[in-house]
C-alpha cells in the first residue's frame, strides 16, 4: 500500500501535519527497502519526531511546501525484508536536481535537497541513530571525506 496525506495509518493520525508527512515519507521508502509495515510504521513515526524536534522551523516549512510525500515504486513491493540495510553507511552526492541523501548500494537517493549543507545535516541525523559512516563527495563526484559515528 501506498500511504498519502489522505491515506495513512491510523497511528499516525494524531502527528502534526509535517511529522505525519515526514513519517509517511520515511515509511514508504522503509517498505521500498523491504521492510514491514509492522515494522516501518513505529520506526518511521519515530524518526520524522526526531526529524521533527533537531529540525529548525525553516526547514519544516520547507519540507511541507515540497510536494507529497514520495510514493513507493512498483519493485518496492517486490523486495523482501532486508535489515542488513540498517548497517551501509550514508552518502552525500550531487545529481541533477540537488544534493542527495542516500545509503550506500542504494539505487537512488532516499532525499535530496538544494545545497550541500541541508543534506550533510540529514545525512548526519541518519549516520548517528544507525550509528554507521558518511562519505561526502565533491561535485565532481570525488570522495572529500569519510566520518564514523557510533551510536
Amino acid at each position: 500500500m501506498v500511504w498519502t496525506m489522505h491515506d495513512y495509518p491510523s497511528s499516525m493520525k494524531n502527528l502534526e501535519h509535517p511529522v505525519r508527512k515526514k513519517a509517511i515519507d520515511i515509511a514508504n521508502s522503509m517498505l521500498d527497502d523491504g521492510y514491514t509495515e509492522d515494522r516501518a510504521i513505529p520506526i518511521a513515526i519515530e524518526q520524522a519526531k526526531e526529524w521533527h524536534e533537531n529540525a529548525d522551523s525553516e526547514e519544516i516549512q520547507n519540507y511541507e511546501k515540497g510536494g507529497k510525500p514520495t510514493q513507493r515504486s512498483k519493485e518496492g513491493k517486490e523486495k523482501t525484508n532486508r535489515p542488513e540495510r540498517l548497517e551501509e553507511e550514508q552518502e552525500v552526492y550531487k545529481q541533477d536536481d540537488g544534493w542527495a541523501v542516500a545509503s550506500s548500494g542504494s539505487s537512488q537517493a532516499s532525499e535530496v535537497y538544494n545545497t550541500k549543507d541541508e543534506a550533510v545535516k540529514r545525512a548526519i541525523t541518519i549516520a548517528k541513530n544507525k550509528g554507521t559512516s558518511l562519505s561526502l563527495y565533491r561535485t565532481d563526484g570525488t570522495l572529500e571525506e569519510t566520518r564514523k559515528y557510533d551510536r
